[in-house]
C-alpha cells in the first residue's frame, strides 16, 4: 500500500486532497499541518519521515501572506525555502517521490505570452524569492516535482472569493484592479490532478516525468473579470469598479501577467483542466449554499 504524506494539510489545497483521498481508498494519506509536523525544524522533518516512510510527499505547506512577506523575508525564505531542503534532505537517496506546490509569483509578469515552464523566473517580491528558493530546494532532490498554480481558491480558508462575497453582502460597490491578468485556480481541480498524478504513477512507474509543470484552470480573466462572475453569480446588488493597480494600496509588487501555458501536465499525465468559470460555479454551489 502506497504511503502519501501531505504536509500543510489545513490549507486549501491540503483540505481538497483530503477530500478527494477518500476516493483513494487503496492508500494510505497521512495528513499533517505544523501542530504535527513542523517542516522548519529539520530534526523532526528527518525523525517523522523515517518513522512513516512515505512513498510520496506533497508539500503543500507555505507561508503565504504576500505582503506581510515584505516585512517579515526571513520568516519567508525560512518555511517556503529552507523548510523544502529540510524535507528534500530527508528523502535523499530513498524511492519517495516528492510534489511540491509552487506560484506564478517566480515571474515578474512582464511576459505578453503564457508562461510555459522553460521561461526565466524573476520575482518581483520577498514572496516570490522565498517561493521560487523552494522550487530550487525540491528540484535538487533526484526525481523531484514543482506544480507552479496562480490565483487559488476553495471552499476551505481565505482567499479572494470569500472576500469578494462578503464585501458583496456589506458594501454597495467594491473596486477591484483590472490591469492584472491571469487564471483563477480552483484547489479542488489542482488536487484532483496531483492525485491522477500519483496514482497513475502508483500504476505504472515509467509514466512518471519529473520536473516543473504549470496547472490552473483553463481561460484568462482580470481580478474585475473574476469579481463581476462571483458578484452576479451570488446574487448581490454590488457594483463592481475596475480600478488601476497603482490604485490599490499594496506592499508588494505583483506580477501584471500571470498566465500559464499548461501543454506539459496536460500531455505528459492526459490532465484534463475545466475552464474557470465552470470551476467557480463548483465552488460557489458550496459557498452559497
Amino acid at each position: 500500500m502506497a504511503v502519501i504524506l501531505v504536509t500543510g494539510s489545513e490549507g486549501q489545497l491540503g483540505n481538497e486532497i483530503r477530500n478527494l483521498s477518500r476516493n483513494y481508498s487503496g492508500y494510505e494519506f497521512i495528513f499533517t499541518d505544523v501542530g504535527t509536523l513542523d517542516i522548519t525544524d529539520e530534526k523532526k522533518v528527518r525523525e517523522y519521515i523515517a518513522g512513516c516512510s512515505p512513498d510520496w510527499i506533497i508539500n503543500c505547506a507555505a507561508y503565504t501572506q504576500v505582503d506581510k512577506a515584505e516585512n517579515e523575508p526571513g520568516m519567508a525564505l525560512l518555511i517556503n525555502g529552507r523548510s523544502v531542503s529540510n524535507i528534500a534532505a530527508a528523502i535523499s537517496g530513498s524511492e519517495c517521490r516528492l510534489i511540491h506546490i509552487s506560484t506564478d509569483y517566480v515571474f515578474d509578469g512582464q511576459s505578453n505570452i503564457p508562461y510555459n515552464e522553460e521561461m526565466a523566473t524573476n520575482p518581483l517580491s520577498s514572496y516570490g524569492q522565498s517561493k521560487l528558493e523552494g522550487e530550487k530546494a525540491a528540484l535538487a532532490c533526484q526525481g523531484s516535482t514543482v506544480i507552479r498554480t496562480s490565483w487559488l481558491y476553495s471552499s476551505f480558508g481565505n482567499n479572494f472569493v470569500k472576500t469578494m462575497l462578503r464585501l458583496g453582502a456589506e458594501r454597495e460597490s467594491i473596486r477591484v484592479v483590472f490591469d492584472q491578468a491571469g487564471s483563477p485556480t480552483y484547489a479542488a481541480d489542482l488536487a484532483g490532478a496531483i492525485l491522477q498524478i500519483v496514482s497513475r504513477v502508483i500504476r505504472n512507474k515509467s509514466a512518471y516525468i519529473p520536473g516543473i509543470y504549470h496547472y490552473s484552470n483553463e481561460g484568462v480573466c482580470s481580478w474585475y473579470d473574476f469579481a463581476t462572475e462571483i458578484i452576479k453569480a451570488s446574487g448581490s446588488g454590488a457594483r463592481v469598479i475596475p480600478i488601476l493597480s497603482k490604485d490599490y494600496q499594496s506592499i508588494a509588487r505583483r506580477p501584471v501577467y500571470s498566465v500559464f501555458d499548461k501543454s506539459k501536465i496536460k500531455e505528459n499525465y492526459g490532465i484534463e483542466i475545466p475552464h474557470w468559470r465552470e470551476a467557480l460555479m463548483e465552488c460557489l454551489k458550496l459557498l452559497l449554499k
